[in-house]
């Protein structure tokens, strides 16, 4: 993969990561969760912040909802650009088989294959990869 910058709030966010960790592989590092600190308390055992470390360039960040207002699901899509097209094609059948294909994965106009999943925590993935690239380009 060589890009992605997104910060996602969901319910059960330690379930999210362990999924996305499985899906995109990565290393999870500072974390904090909502335990012992007060501003908190009655959320213990919640992530205030998670982080997963897919690459050098390739980090997720990751909370639990603290508010009873957060709907799944609010049209944002994260866009990912893939280094191969076996990377593409490995995330693609992942996030698909617990989630719906709103795009299917095939070449496009715009010289890439691209392919579209709304994961099963209700986030949207566009998963793209350019062909023709140069190598560390």
């Amino acid at each position: 993969m060589k890009s992605i910058i997104a910060s996602l709030a969901m319910e059960n966010c330690s379930q999210a990561l362990e999924y996305y960790q499985s899906v995109f592989g990565g290393e999870v590092k500072n974390t904090q969760q909502a335990d012992g600190v007060e501003m908190f308390k009655g959320h213990e055992g919640k992530y205030i912040h998670a982080e997963l470390h897919i690459n050098e360039n390739c980090i997720l960040y990751l909370t639990d909802v603290f508010h009873s207002n957060h709907q799944i699901g609010n049209q944002f899509q994260l866009v990912l650009e893939m280094s191969s097209e076996e990377e593409l094609s490995s995330v693609y059948k992942k996030l698909s088989q617990d989630g719906t294909v709103q795009f299917p994965l095939s070449d496009t106009f715009w010289g890439a294959k691209h392919g579209v999943v709304k994961d099963c925590f209700g986030n949207i993935w566009g998963l793209n990869y350019t062909k023709n690239q140069l190598e560390g380009s």
